[in-house]
């Protein structure tokens, strides 16, 4: 059974990390989220759940406005060409659906199966906005708390300039 948002928040505190939940309707899109408004501060981001052709899968987490290159960005990541996750095996690894992806969802995966990719220019953020593994909610975090849950979840992740170029390098607050 995946973890729920309150196990997560229970995680997050045990490990002395404070965050900043915001309620909202559910959002599935970048755009829908935008609609929004930003109220928390920080990077407003985007997750995808990626894998190649030998089935390794790749969590790319970046800023929304930010265009990625999917086509290139197995070169990047040393990998083979590179498609979206199906949705079955997002719920089975990461233990969300479509529309929830969130690096707050490392915590389901137990087997360390998925690699983190987290932006660079999103990295740049003194806080960051992600879903609490439901989309009807964003949760605020400072990057250094990012990545200090991830690694208690098992995994070391990559810091690497993912956005194609002449995407934008910063969001606007």
């Amino acid at each position: 059974m995946p973890a729920s948002r309150q196990d997560l928040f229970a995680r997050l505190s045990c490990l002395g990390i404070v965050t900043e939940t915001m309620e909202h309707e559910a959002v599935f899109t970048v755009e829908q989220s935008a609609k929004l408004g930003h109220v928390l501060p920080g990077g407003h981001t985007k997750n995808l759940f990626l894998k190649d052709k030998k089935d390794r899968l790749f969590l790319v987490v970046a800023l929304s406005a930010q265009r990625i290159d999917l086509k290139g960005l197995h070169k990047h990541l040393g990998s083979d060409r590179l498609s979206f996750g199906r949705p079955e095996l997002l719920m089975q690894v990461l233990g969300v659906p479509a529309g929830s992806v969130t690096p707050f969802a490392l915590i389901n995966d137990t087997a360390q199966r998925v690699t983190v990719i987290l932006d660079a220019d999103m990295m740049r953020h003194e806080r960051l906005n992600y879903h609490p593994l439901e989309n009807t909610a964003t949760t605020n975090i400072s990057g250094e708390d990012l990545i200090r849950f991830i690694r208690a979840c098992g995994h070391t992740p990559r810091i690497l300039a993912v956005a194609a170029p002449g995407s934008p390098t910063c969001e606007q607050p």
